[in-house]
């Protein structure tokens, strides 16, 4: 073998062992910890919270524990702040957020999407002392939802949803003033505190404000969904044989209606396609 094709051969093999290592790396330390670590909110029922039990439980938790049932790992869940999981750069802390995210395009600079696993719509809802009635008596009223979320995107008008199959939207409220909060339980216990005490009307997903009224909140919903998002399974960015095989199951939880099965149990609906 020639001098020449030696250094090549050697070069390349160097390559191939540090390609792996960095493309691999999230698969990769799933597979050999024999543990799926999944980022969630613990205070955003039904999709993920505490339960009577001290545990976390919901929608977005039976998926990520389904999730590592199908790679053949264990599974552990961690409940950073919900800037920290859309900020990107995780850092190995945790694997995988499987938090009712939107992919939206400022999301997907720092963070990657390999499948949309449901769809849910977006709805006000004010204090049952409220004389509101339709969408266009809250232009110009107090209005609160979690910070940096699709919710105070919109009311901000400044909402990017460009995932395939997004169902097209208007701006059809615009905030008077927009107040945010941490999560949506403190939006609810602010109107909570009665029609425009501190807020107007609140602005979140629909089966969590459903949720909230189940719960003894005063509150109930105004007019038909602002709009529909599309929500993700999210990965940090540099393996793509993670987002791969995420993908994958995902993809053959809809196929075998597992992921309906789950909807319909939490929700009491299906919201894994776009009525």
């Amino acid at each position: 073998m020639h001098m020449k094709t030696k250094l090549a051969v050697l070069a390349a093999a160097v390559a191939m062992l540090a390609s792996p290592a960095l493309a691999g790396e999230t698969l990769d330390r799933v597979m050999k910890t024999g543990k799926l670590t999944m980022a969630s909110e613990a205070d955003y029922p039904p999709q993920s919270f505490l339960n009577d039990n001290n545990e976390m439980d919901g929608f977005d938790v039976s998926v990520g524990k389904e999730i590592a049932k199908r790679l053949g790992v264990e599974f552990a869940s961690v409940t950073p702040a919900w800037e920290m999981m859309v900020s990107g750069g995780w850092s190995g802390r945790w694997d995988v957020a499987v938090g009712s995210m939107t992919p939206t395009k400022a999301r997907a600079e720092v963070l990657n999407f390999p499948a949309i696993y449901y769809y849910t719509p977006a709805a006000f809802a004010v204090h049952t002392d409220s004389k509101v009635q339709s969408l266009d008596e809250l232009n110009g009223k107090v209005i609160g939802s979690c910070g940096g979320c699709t919710y105070d995107a919109y009311l901000m008008q400044d909402l990017v949803i460009d995932a395939e199959g997004t169902p097209p939207f208007e701006y059809q409220v615009k905030a008077g003033e927009l107040k945010t909060y941490e999560s949506d339980t403190n939006a609810f216990d602010d109107l909570r505190l009665g029609d425009g005490v501190r807020l107007d009307a609140v602005f979140s997903a629909l089966p969590t404000i459903q949720e909230a009224i189940k719960n003894g909140y005063p509150m109930r919903v105004v007019g038909e969904p602002a709009f529909y998002e599309p929500l993700a399974v999210a990965t940090d960015k540099g393996d793509p044989e993670f987002d791969a095989k995420i993908a994958e199951i995902i993809a053959e939880m809809h196929k075998d209606g597992t992921l309906k099965a789950l909807s319909e149990k939490w929700y009491g609906v299906d919201l894994t396609t776009v009525k």
